[in-house]
Formats: C-alpha cells, structure tokens, sequence
C-alpha cells in the first residue's frame, strides 16, 4: 500500500487539497468494489492540528503533524494563494520534512503553484517544472535556477512531479494513479470525475502577460514600442538603433530582463493579439494573420502552433465567441 501524504500548508487553496484527497480514495473505493485491498493510505499533515486555508474560509483538521509523519511514499503540495514570499515564510518549516522523506525514498509532487514551496526546497535547481502560466514571471524571478515549463501540464523527473495550472492539477493526480495502479484505473477515475485524461500542455490557455518586472528602463520602452506596434515588422536593428544601443548588448539585455529574445517576445505579442481576434467570430484565420502583421500563411500557422500548441484554426473553432441569433 502506498502512504500518500497530502500538505495542508497556510496558504493553501481547499481545492487541490481535497480534490485530489478525493481522487486517492475513489482509488480505494474502485478496489473495495472488486473486493481488493485499498492501493492508498491518504493522510493530511501539517504544522499545526488545524490549518485556515482559502484565505480562512475553511479549516482542515489534519491526520498528523509532520513530526508524526515518519515515513511517506509520496508527498503531495497543493495550491497555495497569495503573497508567495509570505506564504513560504509561513510554510518553511515543511522543507526540511520535504527533503528527508525525499532523502529516505519518497516522491514529491506539487500542484499548480505549489510549485512554490517544492522550488523553495533548493531540490529542483536545474530540473523541470510547471506552474500556473500567470505566475511564471513570479517564478522565474524567485528561482532562476530552475527550468521552468510553461507549457506543460505535467512534469515528472527524478522522483519529482508538477502540474501546470489551477484543475490541471486533476491530470498530475490522474498520471500518478496510472503510476501505481495502472492504465484501467487510472481511465475508470477520469471517467468517474469527468476529466479529461492525457492533456498534455496548457498552451492554448496561456495569456502573455510580457516580463517587465524589471528595473532596465531601455528594454521596457522596446517591449511597449513592440506591443503598440505588434502589425509592423520591427527589426532587431530598428529596436537597438532607437535606443542608441549595439545589437549584441541589447539583445543580451532583453533576455536578461524579459526571459525571451527579442524575436521571440515580437513573436508572442503578435500571437497574443492574434488569438485575441480569433476569439471573434466576425474574423477569419487569414484576415487576423494580416492584421498581426504576417503575410506568409505557413510562417503564421507554424509560430501560432509552436506558441500556443494548436492550430489557428483550431484555437477558432475552439475558442470564437458564440453569437445569439
């Protein structure tokens, strides 16, 4: 039987926690059925008898403190909200839990920005992980030295998991269930739960946000001309030039400060607003292709999908407002 511990850290959000508490045991329940014994003990653990999470809302009474919790299998971190340099100040008593029952054998998974806490362990330095795509340049500042994935739903390396964001949390569950009791139970839980099973990124439903949590003014007014300008080809030459800046140096600078090439961030403000007319049902593909400043068809569709993991087309039929006749 595998002990699952499940987190209850301030800070966290109730439906993580108990969404996947549910999922472990509906596991217990579908071996009950063919009169097998339970796959999983499913504890909550915490630093204190009771944790107010969903920003006190509610109150989880936990199984054990992580004093009594002396051996796990896997250590499941959920959701947390708020201010994150406050909730790991107030959680960081966990990380050296986390690192000893990870050092005895166990795995760790973290949902959505639980990610937070597990990068906080220092365990993930050069290793993949996901997190919610609104936090990512919350989570790129904080933990440079983690290879953060925005598109994925799910990462799993080296005893380490992670989920992108908000329910896709129910896919990381659902993988790890298929880990330990197989393909049949895995699909049976999906089913049981409506989710959908072997989603694998999260790209059709991020929104860039462009990273100007910085302090190089140069590089910022670039990233406004950019995004005021995103139907224009802008050269990388017509961007240092306004700056009285050499190419190299700026290009090295707006790396640094933005986590993308200059080329790139063009590329994602034009896909951006692309998908955004897309969502208009007036639009065609061709029509939002010339208005984001493309004009070969192939060059669109091919960054559009690399960004965004779909297809134009798709992203239309998938996301265009429904008009009332």
């Amino acid at each position: 039987m595998k002990h699952i511990s499940i987190l209850v850290p301030e800070f966290a959000i109730l439906g993580s926690l108990e969404g996947a508490r549910q999922l472990f045991m509906q596991v217990n329940e579908f071996m009950k059925s063919k009169q097998s014994p339970s796959l999983f003990q499913v504890e909550l653990v915490g630093l204190s008898r009771q944790v107010k999470v969903s920003g006190g809302l509610f109150t989880i009474n936990v199984n054990a403190l992580i004093s009594e919790a002396k051996q796990t299998d896997l250590i499941i971190i959920p959701a947390i909200e708020g201010d994150m340099q406050l909730a790991l100040e107030k959680n960081k008593d966990f990380i050296p839990w986390i690192k000893d029952q990870y050092n005895k054998g166990a795995e760790v998974a973290s949902l959505c920005l639980g990610a937070f806490l597990l990068a906080s362990t220092g365990m993930l330095k050069g290793k993949k992980c996901a997190t919610h795509w609104m936090a990512e340049n919350a989570f790129r500042k904080m933990f440079p030295d983690v290879e953060l994935v925005t598109e994925k739903i799910i990462t799993d390396e080296n005893g380490f998991y992670s989920s992108g964001g908000a329910f896709s949390y129910l896919n990381l569950i659902l993988y790890l269930i298929e880990k330990y009791a197989g393909r049949e139970i895995a699909l049976l839980a999906a089913k049981v739960f409506a989710i959908e099973i072997d989603r694998e990124n999260q790209l059709p439903f991020t929104i860039f946000q462009g990273q100007k949590d910085h302090e190089d003014k140069a590089i910022k007014t670039a990233q406004e001309f950019i995004e005021k300008n995103y139907q224009d080809k802008i050269t990388i030459e017509q961007l240092s030039s306004m700056l009285s800046i050499g190419r190299r140096n700026f290009e090295r600078r707006f790396k640094k400060a933005t986590a993308n090439t200059a080329t790139e961030y063009m590329q994602r403000v034009k896909i951006e607003m692309a998908k955004k007319s897309l969502e208009n049902p007036l639009k065609n593909v061709t029509e939002v292709m010339y208005d984001v400043g493309y004009i070969d068809t192939k060059a669109f569709r091919n960054t559009f999908k690399k960004i965004t993991g779909i297809s134009p087309l798709e992203y239309k039929n998938k996301y265009k407002a429904i008009v009332a006749n």
